[in-house]
């Protein structure tokens, strides 16, 4: 599929995988054409795991305008729904240019989120405390065909709505109203990163955290640390409280971050291959990649 130009007025989506080179292309965009950098990582929200979350730097935030980066306490409930809200307002004005690896923002952006109540605290911790073959057997059918079942919290969101709301996640999607900003009054690009291609930067982005000050960041966060707040599933989060507790090396705590990383790089690609195929792609491992992104501009 050609990519065609890109104008200053157009929305831009960009997808890819964790450390594909999304964010400098929309740093790079923001500053030839304009734009505010709206962040579609569902992690990137928290505020405390600046570094290991690789949110944008001090510099990066000089260049260009920023949202939704760092805004939600660590120790909040943050869900689709809320994202939709929070980035609703920012797609007036100034053109969004919205970026990100967390495909479920985009899909409730473009095609729509059923407003499904905010599920109880009681009815959460019920579902913390249940293994991921119990959530599984007690969903309905039409919507386990629909999900990704080895991921625990797409799981058990499913489990939560039909133990809330009587009715399953299928029912509900079924019912959604039309979307914030339909897919084709934009730009989207997917940024495809082979694995090959993807694990060395992986590893050397994480090294790059430990050097700049991760394992700081985690034993600031140790004292609040709880593993069932949704700031917890950074990734890596998990391995430095480990060896700051004495309960491994840090370089096992590394290797062990780095898999967990390349594991979820691989949900991601399956996410993208599967749900954004109308979207462009662009191939990070291609010696024209630059160029292909540049000609947009």
């Amino acid at each position: 599929m050609a990519l065609p130009r890109l104008t200053p007025e157009t929305p831009v989506l960009i997808a890819g995988p964790t450390a594909s080179g999304k964010s400098e292309l929309a740093l790079a965009i923001a500053q030839a054409q304009g734009g505010i950098i709206v962040n579609a990582d569902a992690l990137q929200v928290f505020d405390g795991w600046r570094l290991l979350t690789a949110r944008p730097s001090d510099d990066d935030l000089a260049q260009a305008r920023h949202a939704l980066y760092g805004h939600i306490p660590l120790d909040a409930p943050y869900s689709v729904g809320h994202w939709l809200r929070d980035v609703t307002p920012l797609l007036q004005g100034q053109r969004p240019i919205i970026v990100g690896g967390t495909g479920l923002y985009f899909s409730a952006l473009t095609e729509g989120l059923a407003d499904i109540p905010a599920t109880p605290a009681e009815v959460r911790s019920a579902g913390d405390a249940l293994s991921l073959p119990d959530l599984l057997t007690q969903i309905d059918p039409a919507t386990r065909d629909r999900i990704d079942t080895a991921n625990r919290a797409r799981v058990q969101r499913a489990w939560e709505v039909l133990q809330t709301t009587g009715r399953g996640l299928a029912s509900w999607h079924d019912e959604t109203p039309p979307p914030r900003l339909p897919l084709n009054q934009t730009l989207p690009l997917v940024i495809d990163a082979p694995k090959d291609w993807l694990s060395p930067r992986i590893a050397r982005r994480f090294d790059t955290m430990l050097n700049h000050g991760a394992l700081a960041e985690a034993a600031a966060i140790r004292p609040h640390w709880d593993p069932a707040h949704q700031s917890a599933r950074a990734i890596g989060a998990t391995e430095l409280i480990a060896h700051l507790n004495g309960d491994m090396s840090l370089t096992e705590a590394r290797e062990a971050a780095i898999v967990a990383t390349s594991q979820y790089a691989k949900r991601q690609r399956t996410w993208f291959a599967r749900r954004m195929r109308d979207w462009h792609r662009l191939d990070a491992s291609s010696a024209g990649f630059s160029a292909e992104w540049a000609s947009l501009i």
